[in-house]
């Protein structure tokens, strides 16, 4: 059996559960807290408003202050449309890599505490490892602000957080901030070949789409040269557009969702006001066809950057555990920024590469997950000192 064989069982563990945002979280929160209560550990939950998912946060150690929060999001991206080769709930272990949807992002850091749960029960811990999984991350890191607050206000003061996103085990103290917005269209229908009786939702979607476009060729003109970031900008991207009815109709309906990775110098309110002004221009028009055309855009979410820190004891103690003095700043957004919000000195240390996160074929090498198990390893005993 390889020495990594327990670490490689709680990956399949947890892939097994599909997470995926649309679904619900449950049947991994069940089993996790099925392996706490075996092993004498209550944990809480914190659902969300139905009760369909919920974050999980719980303590390993003394209850006292000074402890390190261990963070990992439980819910993972659609496989849908995507050319797997294998079958994405059921790890796989090739090439010495493992396969299978959440391997990078990011299950694995996650198993790789829970397998060492025992070493922690024996290391006779001076201060705590405090877990928190959460859910609805992937969809604008929803879930995890109800669990931060009571971790902020229950649990005797953290000293650092550990947010396990895909870094390849390299320490991460900046992320970009992201925005989630959705933009609502009613034109006018009328017959295509007489669109001066009518105002297309679709086309007034298509002068929008072009001016987040040229917003983004703008700042990408204007990119900072100490962004560490890339790219280095504030970028913008339309992911999901829907309307229509008939190639010969002007549709009456369009909607098309965007999200906005600022840097942390950037303020995503200045981005909505330019995208705002072009929507009373086109508004405008269409209500001078059709009074009854409208466009809103409500935000989804609203994420924090991670601002770099000259002091960051978590950034630190990320340095002591890995052997590496080097930081560096990654353009997806993660929860780390929250907790960071919350007054938290947080930092991104996990296995698995970003690059492989959302793919077909997400894969983790088995080297990242031994390095991440040495680097769990070394904080046990960091805290047991």
């Amino acid at each position: 059996m390889s020495d990594l064989q327990t670490q490689i069982d709680w990956i399949a563990r947890l892939v097994r559960h599909d997470t995926t945002s649309r679904n619900s979280n449950l049947n991994l929160i069940e089993d996790v807290e099925s392996y706490l209560t075996e092993n004498g550990i209550s944990a809480t939950r914190v659902p969300n408003e139905d009760g369909s998912k919920a974050n999980l946060y719980f303590s390993v150690g003394p209850k006292v202050a000074g402890g390190v929060v261990l963070s990992g999001h439980t819910d993972v991206v659609p496989v849908d449309g995507q050319p797997w080769d294998t079958d994405p709930w059921d790890v796989v272990e090739k090439d010495d890599k493992l396969y299978g949807r959440g391997t990078a992002d990011m299950k694995s850091f996650s198993a790789i505490g829970l397998s060492l749960l025992p070493e922690m029960l024996a290391a006779n811990l001076k201060r705590p490892i405090h877990f928190a999984l959460s859910y609805d991350e992937e969809v604008g890191l929803l879930g995890a602000p109800a669990m931060i607050r009571e971790i902020r206000d229950l649990l005797p003061t953290p000293a650092a957080v550990i947010v396990g996103e895909p870094s390849d085990m390299q320490v991460v103290d900046g992320h970009k901030g992201i925005a989630v917005f959705r933009t609502e269209i009613t034109g006018h229908e009328a017959h295509s070949s007489q669109p001066h009786r009518g105002a297309s939702a679709i086309m007034a979607a298509g002068r929008l789409i072009a001016k987040l476009t040229a917003m983004v060729e703008q700042r990408k003109s204007a990119a900072p040269g100490d962004s560490p970031f890339m790219p280095p900008y504030t970028t913008i991207s339309v992911g999901v557009i829907e309307g229509g009815t008939a190639a010969n109709i002007l549709a009456r309906r369009c909607t098309f969702t965007w999200d906005v990775r600022c840097i942390p110098r950037d303020d995503v309110g200045a981005v909505r006001a330019e995208f705002d002004a072009e929507t009373r221009t086109v508004l405008a028009e269409m209500q001078a066809i059709a009074p009854d055309c409208m466009i809103t855009t409500h935000m989804l979410a609203d994420g924090p950057p991670l601002m770099p820190q000259g002091e960051n004891a978590a950034a630190e103690l990320a340095h002591k555990l890995t052997g590496s003095n080097v930081r560096s700043s990654v353009s997806y957004a993660a929860e780390a920024g929250q907790f960071q919000e919350a007054g938290f000195p947080t930092v991104i240390c996990g296995p698995g590469s970003i690059d492989q996160a959302h793919q077909p074929n997400e894969f983790i090498k088995l080297s990242q997950v031994a390095e991440g198990t040495r680097f769990m390893r070394k904080l046990i005993r960091y805290l047991s000192s």
